[in-house]
């Protein structure tokens, strides 16, 4: 049966109006939010190939962040110092940094010391000039081995020194004075060197002393190093066995360092935690890695240069945090007819370390 079609009236005018205004909202709507998940998709697309090519963790794995600008030159860094070990322990998964960090952009050598001592290393054993120009030569050395990446110098200062006697507060450490710290800042500027500033506690606590330098830690060119050695849960004078940190020590340095970059809007901080003992660090799988700090466990150790391997082997690689140092003894590793390790042979070692310290 035929039915004629009858003209709509005034109300179904509107009524169909309405709808294809609705229908038009929608459409918009969907291409809007549509094209916004395109444009996440894209950034985390640009964040570079699925995968490093030293077998490294998939991209996609890792989380996106408003961090550094260049992340495939950030993961082209990492697979390069991760120099083909294939354990799998290496490269360790963590957020990208923020924006302007230093490693693994950069490749740190450092002189470790105190001004007041001649025996604690060699950034107070010479006199300034003298120590920045061997400095100088170390960089300059370390460049020569790798050219991949940019070799920065690094005053390492103990502004806090773990001694042999209580003192009044029974703590059995020493606070340098602010001046001391002020003549490193100023020994850095003839260089253009960044300065870590470390801690020894004692019987003190991480939560006493770090406060104290927040000063020098807003800072953008300092940074902070701990030293678990000298830290006396047992409450022996320092010395006499060796310390220990926990994971717990090592978070609240972090979770600091933290705030003061947020605070401050500063660039990632470098915490540097010294080790050559299993039990000088515990807990290491709860060591918290964060955008704002850049975690080095440092092989502190010295001896001969299979010894110092073994340690590093032991204690770095098969407990991994986040990047790797190796410290490097101008006189202890000469004992016992031993020699210093070259540039070259560090940069074997798999992953290769970003801070290397002199002592």
């Amino acid at each position: 049966m035929n039915h004629t079609m009858s003209q709509p009236s005034s109300g179904n005018k509107s009524y169909v109006l309405v709808l294809r205004l609705s229908l038009i909202l929608i459409l918009f709507s969907a291409i809007a939010f549509g094209g916004y998940k395109v444009v996440l998709y894209s950034k985390a697309s640009a964040q570079g190939p699925s995968s490093t090519s030293q077998g490294g963790p998939a991209l996609e794995e890792r989380k996106i962040a408003p961090v550094i600008s260049d992340s495939v030159e950030y993961e082209n860094k990492i697979a390069h110092i991760t120099n083909g070990d294939t354990t799998g322990k290496w490269p360790v998964k963590a957020d990208y940094p923020l924006d302007g960090a230093l490693l693994p952009f950069k490749r740190i050598v450092s002189f470790y010391g105190n001004l007041y001592s001649k025996q604690m290393g060699i950034l107070g054993e010479l006199p300034p000039s003298q120590m920045l120009a061997k400095l100088q030569q170390e960089v300059a050395a370390w460049q020569k081995a790798d050219s991949a990446i940019e070799v920065v110098p690094a005053l390492h200062y103990i502004a806090v020194t773990a001694q042999g006697y209580s003192g009044k507060d029974g703590k059995y450490r020493l606070r340098m004075p602010f001046h001391q710290i002020d003549s490193i800042l100023n020994m850095a500027k003839r260089i253009n060197a960044i300065v870590f500033l470390d801690i020894q506690v004692g019987l003190s606590t991480l939560q006493d002393e770090i406060p104290k330098l927040e000063p020098y830690l807003k800072m953008p060119n300092v940074h902070l190093g701990i030293d678990p050695e000298f830290s006396m849960k047992g409450g022996q004078a320092p010395g006499k066995v060796i310390g220990t940190f926990d994971a717990a020590d090592i978070n609240y340095a972090s979770e600091y360092l933290t705030k003061l970059v947020k605070e401050n809007k500063l660039t990632p901080k470098v915490l540097i935690v010294h080790r050559f003992t299993r039990g000088m660090v515990t807990n290491y799988k709860q060591i918290k890695t964060r955008p704002e700090v850049q975690v080095v466990m440092d092989m502190d150790g010295w001896g001969h240069p299979d010894l110092k391997y073994s340690s590093y082997q032991l204690y770095i690689h098969k407990e991994p945090v986040q990047f790797t140092g190796f410290k490097l003894f101008y006189k202890n590793d000469l004992r016992n007819n031993g020699r210093l390790m070259t540039p070259r042979e560090l940069l074997a070692l798999k992953p290769q370390p970003v801070y290397i310290q002199y002592q």
